[in-house]
């Protein structure tokens, strides 16, 4: 995702585009491991008819905020357009995860 960070920056002088493509890299790595844990963690905690729908919720909303404030303080220029794929694979990632997870613990 780092590349993608690079490539929706490259409009602006460098380092910009380096800059925001090293800080999604890095982001990326750290935010998938904290989902997946995360998720694992709030369904355990969660009643069952919550376990599905909450566990991304909450793990998303905090992904998203992670992802805007990092590039925020790293003057990232393009942060919508730099956030917004590395975000909704998280997203798909994280809801069918824990949708497959919350079923397997039902059976």
């Amino acid at each position: 995702m780092g590349g993608w960070a690079f490539y929706a920056n490259s409009g602006h002088p460098m380092p910009k585009p380096l800059l925001a493509g090293l800080v999604q890299g890095a982001l990326s790595g750290a935010i998938t491991y904290a989902l997946k844990r995360t998720l694992d963690a709030l369904r355990a905690s969660l009643r069952r008819q919550l376990g599905w729908w909450l566990p991304p919720v909450i793990a998303l909303a905090s992904s998203l905020c992670l992802l805007n404030g990092a590039h925020w303080l790293a003057s990232t220029p393009e942060i919508l357009r730099t956030i917004s794929v590395p975000y909704s694979v998280a997203s798909l990632y994280a809801i069918t995860y824990n949708f497959l997870m919350w079923r397997n613990d039902r059976r």
